[in-house]
Parts: C-alpha cells; sequence; structure tokens
C-alpha cells in the first residue's frame, strides 16, 4: 500500500522546484506498462506542458487538485482556446475530465501545485501527431512568452 500524506506532498514539491522542468510525478502505478496510470504531478508556475492529445480513445484524461491552483485549457486544431478551468484545491472547481483526441495543457497557477492525474496506460511518448504544432517546443525561446499568454486565457 502507499500512503499519501503530507510528507509525501512537501518531498514531491521540493523536488518539482530543483527539478529543471519544475515538475515532478510520483506514480501510485507499478509500472509504465501498466493497464491504469495513477500519479500525483507536482507542477511549479514556470513549467510548461507542451499542448498535446492522446490520440487513443481509450486515454481520457482526469485531473483532480491535491494543492495548489491549476489551469487547464483545451483547444481546437488551429490552437484556439476552445474551453477552460480554473482548478482551486479552496475552491469550487476540483477537477476536469479530458476526452481523447482533444488538444490541452495544464499551467500552474501557484507554488506548489499538485494534481491527481488518471488515464489509462501504458506509456508511450508523444507522436509528432499528437503534439500541438502551432505550440513552442519544450525549450525553446518561444515557451516563456507562449506560458504568459496561456494564463492570460484562463
Amino acid at each position: 500500500m502507499k500512503i499519501i500524506n503530507r510528507q509525501v506532498l512537501d518531498q514531491l514539491s521540493e523536488f518539482a522546484r530543483h527539478n529543471p522542468r519544475l515538475r515532478k510525478n510520483w506514480n501510485i502505478h507499478p509500472h509504465d506498462n501498466s493497464p491504469a496510470h495513477r500519479l500525483l504531478n507536482a507542477m511549479e508556475p514556470a513549467s510548461y506542458i507542451r499542448p498535446h492529445r492522446h490520440l487513443d480513445p481509450n486515454k481520457d484524461e482526469t485531473f483532480l487538485i491535491v494543492r495548489g491552483r491549476l489551469g487547464v485549457l483545451l483547444f481546437d486544431e488551429s490552437g484556439a482556446v476552445t474551453g477552460s478551468a480554473f482548478l482551486d484545491a479552496e475552491g469550487e472547481t476540483l477537477g476536469v475530465d479530458i476526452p481523447a483526441g482533444v488538444f490541452h495543457t495544464a499551467v500552474s497557477l501557484a507554488a506548489g501545485t499538485i494534481f491527481f492525474e488518471a488515464k489509462a496506460g501504458p506509456y508511450l511518448p508523444l507522436t509528432e501527431e499528437e503534439k500541438a504544432p502551432w505550440s513552442p517546443e519544450d525549450g525553446s525561446a518561444a515557451v516563456g512568452d507562449y506560458l504568459h499568454s496561456l494564463k492570460q486565457a484562463l
């Protein structure tokens, strides 16, 4: 049995703060080939998750906020925002379910943000077709301005 307590959350946030990507997963599922992926995702405000979609029809994705604040955005094929949600651990909206095939991203809106994520396994790296072609690649010079624009769209 894995216990999820405040110590685990604090350690996960600490790892995220010192990770170059400013986020850190804590997998609850035993391995990448597991049929159900369940994990905690700690994410700092300057972390960037490139918009993407999961083309496997079984890979709907669910996020539930555990700590902090998280923005979730949906996009159409051209990159226009088609929906958004503001998840706040102290607020009214605590989670979202994102259908497979829909471009989406999440942005941390507070230091120490952690959310629970669930989707079908196994883990497979994103294909080029699943990455949003209109969004900057991880590590590119355009990420800072793009991340700022995402936060403004919430």
